[in-house]
């Protein structure tokens, strides 16, 4: 054990890819004459993604994602609405006049503007000129909010947030400019800046780059001069977006501080090994709901900061239409969804550590058990993700040869639960249990009910399959906005669900001890598995010298 303990190099981090990991299989523990080798070749399926561009070669399971938190802080149901799941925000001309809002100048109505195709009424396709026209307010019109979405999400594909808000600003300076100046400051600056409360709350991230910043202050100084209510309106605007930054900020800064301090922690286990010997999950919490309902204070609080525009960003390409070799070199900025996917990986890593430290058969047994207990519990809550870590980590290879383990083991919750996430048919089973969760969420009573927690790599997978098996653009040069309808859909639920504030009461030392805690690499487990049950074939031998070597 001490062999083991000085050998760890611990959990990886921070991940500048998404590392490949085994896909999820049903373990048969019946065949216990089969190689671990053979196992192994038949478990190994990759979803593996380079700088967070994927190039996976999808088997019927997608990869491992991630997520984590600070200490001090494809298939939809029938009912599924975009309208209606899309971010709403309140008109500010209804909070600058009541008396003068008009709900049908709210309302998506073709400008008559060239260069746009519709489809049975449904905006089909559209040059890039006539979109952006398209989501510019007029003193007779303002765009569809499920428009507003769709077009601040997928547009970043063809132009910077930071040149769309500089012809944003342009097309709304050239509106003021028609017809008396006065009259029409009136009739078109609440809608305008309706728009920019739209793009502020929903994109808030955008407004991280110093030119978008520019762009803001200039349109709202012109909207705001002269007049007491606008600049109100437009100081309120402006308080609630550095208030988001100033908070992501401060949790960019929390994730650094855990990262530390599971550094930390890593290094003092290689220093004194035996103290990792007499502390684990299990001691500091043995209650399962109470460790499930922990989990998910973590899930909740890191899909909260993903931004809607990290789906997109994270499989970004370059336009074929744009000269600029370098023009999305600074969009690739999905750090948050990065994060999402290391916690994730940690997870499944810990509950592998957890497994493989003990020296005692029924010690590790009753580890076990405890895992299949938190799994149950993470079903019944709605958290897919931490249930699907939980299984990956207890069907990695070195918890999976623990034969004689597993024989102790009461296995029939796992084999429930392990049915649930079934990758056969495309997760069928799960995408049932999903629409469950979800359609118990839209009827719910409690907020514990609210929860969805989706299983994130395949709903990373999803958005990958939408973008590859559609085009960006179609032979005519026109933007394909079919496409980009399907994908707003899709990454609206998620911002429904990431929405919904965690009702349970926060544990500090369990989080901490979830977030912070060392865990065994690979090599790490595979040692201690050997430790544990000795190899059972050639090949586990010369792994076991190898390991024992290094």
């Amino acid at each position: 054990r001490k062999v083991l303990l000085g050998k760890i190099s611990g959990y990886k981090q921070p991940y500048k890819s998404y590392s490949n990991y085994k896909s999820i299989k049903r373990i048969n523990r019946k065949m216990s004459d089969q190689k671990t080798g053979e196992q192994e070749s038949k478990s190994e399926q990759y979803f593996s993604v380079s700088s967070l561009k994927i190039k996976a070669n999808f088997g019927s399971v997608p990869a491992s994602a991630s997520a984590a938190e600070y200490l001090e802080g494809c298939d939809r149901p029938s009912s599924f609405s975009l309208q209606d799941n899309m971010p709403q925000t309140p008109p500010f001309s209804g909070q600058l006049n009541t008396s003068s809002y008009n709900k049908n100048l709210y309302q998506s109505k073709e400008e008559g503007y060239p260069g746009l195709y519709y489809h049975d009424n449904n905006l089909a396709s559209g040059s890039l000129e006539a979109l952006i026209h398209h989501l510019v307010p007029t003193v007779d019109y303002y765009p569809d909010r499920t428009y507003i979405f769709t077009f601040l999400l997928s547009s970043r594909l063809f132009i910077h947030p930071y040149e769309l808000m500089s012809r944003v600003c342009h097309l709304c300076m050239e509106q003021q400019r028609l017809g008396d100046p006065q009259m029409r400051v009136r009739k078109i600056a609440p809608k305008i800046l309706q728009l920019l409360t739209e793009w502020t709350e929903t994109f808030p991230y955008d407004f991280r780059d110093e030119r978008m910043m520019r762009s803001l202050k200039e349109l709202t100084h012109r909207l705001a001069s002269g007049d007491e209510v606008y600049r109100k309106a437009v100081g309120q605007m402006s308080q609630g977006l550095i208030r988001r930054l100033t908070v992501l900020s401060q949790y960019e800064e929390a994730l650094v501080k855990i990262n530390a301090t599971a550094a930390e922690r890593l290094t003092a286990l290689k220093a004194k090994p035996q103290a990792a010997i007499q502390r684990d999950l299990l001691s500091i919490c043995n209650d399962p709901f109470t460790v499930a309902q922990q989990l998910t204070h973590i899930e909740l609080e890191r899909l909260s900061y993903i931004g809607p525009e990290e789906f997109v960003q994270a499989f970004v390409q370059k336009d074929p239409l744009d000269n600029d070799k370098s023009c999305f070199s600074d969009h690739k900025k999905a750090s948050n969804l990065e994060a999402y996917v290391e916690w994730f990986n940690r997870l499944s890593y810990l509950v592998a550590t957890e497994i493989c430290m003990p020296v005692k058969k029924k010690h590790r047994a009753r580890v076990m058990e405890f895992f299949i207990d938190v799994a149950r519990e993470c079903f019944n809550i709605g958290n897919f993700n931490s249930l699907m870590a939980i299984i990956s980590g207890m069907n990695m290879s070195p918890v999976s040869r623990l034969k004689k383990t597993w024989s102790k083991v009461k296995t029939a919750k796992f084999d429930i639960l392990e049915h649930q996430m079934d990758p056969s048919s495309n997760f069928y089973n799960y995408r049932t249990a999903l629409r469950g969760a979800t359609q118990r969420s839209i009827t719910a009573n409690s907020s514990r009910e609210k929860i969805v927690i989706p299983f994130f790599s395949l709903l990373i997978k999803d958005i990958y399959f939408l973008n590859e098996g559609c085009v960006n653009r179609l032979q005519n040069g026109h933007i394909n906005f079919e496409k980009f309808w399907e994908l707003a859909k899709q990454v609206s639920e998620f911002m429904t669900w990431k929405k919904v504030e965690c009702p349970f009461e926060k544990d500090r030392k369990i989080l901490q001890y979830l977030l912070t805690a060392p865990v065994f690499t690979e090599d790490a487990l595979y040692l201690a598995s050997y430790e544990s049950e000795g190899p059972e074939n050639n090949m586990e031998k010369d792994r076991w010298k190898s390991l024992r070597c290094v």
